[in-house]
C-alpha cells in the first residue's frame, strides 16, 4: 500500500507540473497507437488538481488520443508488417486477427466507438481500422465521439464532485487500483474471447 500511495502522490505532483498538459497529450497520443497505459491515469489527477481547467484537460486528452488513433490507423494501413504485427504479437492477438477484419467490414463504426469509450484496448482497434482500410473520415469522427464522450464524462464527474471524489480515491486507493487493473485485464480478456 505504501508503494501505491507514493505512486499516487507522484502522479498528483506530475498533474500539477507546468508541463502536465504536454505530458498528458503525449501519453494520450501514445496510448492510442502502442502504449499500454490509458491516459486516465493522468487525466484524473490533473482534473482533481485543477478543476477549473477540466474542459481544457479533457479537450487536450481527446484531441491527442484521436491524433494517436490516426497514427495507429497509419500503422495498420501502411506499416502493418513492420510495426502493427509486433504490437499484435505483444498482445497475443495475431491468430484471430482475420476474424476482426471481417467484423470491421460489417460493424467498423460501432466497434471503433465501443473501443474508444470503453476500457477495451483502443490501440488494437486503431491498427485494425488501418489494416481493414476503414474509411478514415468515419474512423476519425467515430474516434472523436467515443474518446470525447469518455474523457469529457470523466472530467465532468470530477469537476462536479471533485473534492469528495479525491477523498474517496485517497481513502480507497488500494481497492480502486485493483479495480482498474481488473478492468484493464478484462478489456484484454474480451479481446481474446472476441477472437
Amino acid at each position: 500500500m505504501h508503494v501505491l500511495q507514493r505512486l499516487y502522490d507522484w502522479t498528483m505532483g506530475l498533474a500539477a507540473h507546468r508541463h502536465a498538459l504536454m505530458i498528458l497529450a503525449l501519453i494520450s497520443f501514445a496510448e492510442s497507437s502502442f502504449f499500454p497505459i490509458p491516459p486516465d491515469i493522468l487525466l484524473i489527477p490533473m482534473v482533481l488538481a485543477a478543476r477549473d481547467q477540466a474542459w481544457k484537460i479533457a479537450f487536450v486528452c481527446t484531441l491527442s488520443s484521436v491524433l494517436g488513433g490516426i497514427a495507429g490507423y497509419g500503422i495498420g494501413y501502411g506499416f502493418f508488417e513492420a510495426l502493427g504485427q509486433p504490437v499484435l504479437e505483444f498482445y497475443h492477438a495475431v491468430e484471430k486477427f482475420d476474424a476482426v477484419k471481417e467484423l470491421y467490414n460489417e460493424h467498423g463504426v460501432l466497434i471503433v466507438f465501443s473501443a474508444g469509450f470503453s476500457p477495451i484496448p483502443y490501440k488494437l482497434f486503431t491498427i485494425a481500422s488501418g489494416v481493414t482500410q476503414m474509411d478514415v473520415t468515419s474512423f476519425a469522427l467515430t474516434s472523436l465521439v467515443g474518446r470525447g464522450l469518455r474523457f469529457f464524462l470523466v472530467a465532468a464527474l470530477l469537476w462536479k464532485f471533485g473534492e469528495p471524489i479525491r477523498e474517496f480515491i485517497e481513502k480507497h486507493l488500494g481497492k480502486l487500483t485493483l479495480i482498474f487493473v481488473l478492468l484493464l485485464a478484462g478489456g484484454f480478456a474480451l479481446i481474446k474471447l472476441w477472437h
